[in-house]
């Protein structure tokens, strides 16, 4: 059998780790495979896409729900800064989970609207319940539907709406772990292609994954292997999202042993700190914009100086490219897809601490309070409101 983050792939079996490792492992592959997807249907996308790009005033909703509202939180951020200036659309990231519970608070009856759905099987209630409840509530509505199960709900509800669009992922990234991984990643490369595309960043980021796989297995281990109880994981801009998927992987594949929590740098002093004890280790991801940065510098010099933690990471790209003997980063890479490393580390780290504490990584709450999709929900209907109460 495979190996995997360096281990084999027998004993990943019998531990019944093998499917998060394995997706773990293929992300670099279903990037490049993912980019060359949005390359082959640009001309089909911008045709769908481009006219409702160009509605003025258009508000752009990016939702999911657990990890697939952090691909919105990461793109969003990314969005706001590198495109809405330019085109005068407004991205907005908000968890399926929240609209449906307050949809008026998010859906405007006289705003055109592009709603992005993120979804690894698309059969989560809410996720379904939130187009629905879009348009219902609003006037013009289109729907791009991104997610890695051609046959779940979201996507059966797109092949019978006019105004919906579906893309879906490569069939591996259709997760079997409990927890999303190449998923996760997966559908965040394909909205960032879809809008800003960058093929020599993604390679580049895709090579350094590859021999952080490979190379910085061992290391990530040894880390995992002492004693911590919690995990702080810090980023600023996009990479806010991208911490908060990391904390909550870690929190997942751990089976809740771990206590993670997540926030900005600057936040952090705000309370937050109050976390830190000897038992507590602290990843940050260092924004590569030099102004960001400034920030995540300055909290890491603190945090050194405190003394209080058990292990300090600072994830950069310089830092983890020298560490894994690749020494050249490229000009100007931009924070959205350093965050592809970033998060590959983290998943990393979090399976290699499930593995020290025993929990199963491919089922890490086998009495089933917690599933893969979730379930026990009540989708209770919307009546049509009154138009003073819209919006």
């Amino acid at each position: 059998m495979n190996q995997y983050l360096n281990l084999d792939g027998g004993l990943l079996h019998e531990r019944n780790s093998l499917w998060t490792a394995r997706e773990i492992a293929q992300q670099p592959g279903v990037w490049r495979a993912v980019h060359s997807r949005i390359d082959a249907q640009r001309g089909e996308l911008d045709a769908w896409l481009q006219p409702t790009l160009e509605m003025p005033g258009l508000h752009v909703l990016l939702c999911g729900a657990g990890t697939s509202a952090y691909i919105g939180d990461t793109a969003a951020a990314w969005l706001r800064k590198k495109y809405q200036a330019s085109t005068g659309c407004r991205f907005t990231s908000v968890g399926t989970t929240e609209l449906v519970a307050d949809p008026l608070q998010y859906l405007a009856q006289d705003v055109p609207t592009l709603m992005i759905s993120f979804a690894r099987s698309g059969d989560s209630p809410e996720s379904l319940a939130c187009v629905r409840l879009a348009n219902q509530l609003l006037t013009h509505c289109r729907h791009l539907i991104v997610t890695c199960n051609p046959d779940g709900a979201l996507a059966r509800f797109a092949a019978a709406d006019d105004a919906a669009l579906c893309l879906t992922m490569p069939p591996e990234t259709n997760d079997r772990s409990f927890a999303m991984t190449s998923s996760y990643t997966a559908m965040l490369v394909s909205c960032v292609a879809m809008f800003t595309p960058d093929r020599a960043q993604l390679e580049w980021v895709a090579r350094c994954a590859e021999q952080l796989l490979d190379r910085g297995a061992d290391d990530i281990q040894a880390l995992a292997q002492r004693d911590f109880t919690r995990l702080v994981v810090l980023g600023s801009g996009c990479l806010t999202g991208t911490a908060a998927e990391a904390a909550l992987k870690c929190l997942e594949l751990t089976g809740g042993r771990i206590v993670a929590v997540h926030s900005t740098p600057l936040a952090f002093r705000h309370g937050p700190k109050i976390v830190i004890d000897a038992s507590t280790a602290v990843v940050l991801m260092r924004s590569n914009d030099d102004y960001t940065g400034q920030y995540d510098r300055d909290l890491v010099f603190e945090l050194r100086n405190d003394g209080r933690c058990a292990a300090i990471v600072e994830l950069s790209p310089t830092r983890v490219a020298d560490s894994i003997g690749m020494h050249t980063v490229p000009d100007g890479l931009d924070d959205v897809w350093a965050s592809l490393v970033y998060v590959v580390y983290c998943q990393m780290l979090a399976f290699q601490m499930a593995l020290a504490l025993g929990v199963e990584a491919d089922s890490p709450c086998p009495t089933g309070e917690v599933n893969r999709v979730v379930n026990g929900v009540t989708i209770y209907p919307f009546g049509e409101a009154p138009a003073s109460s819209r919006g």
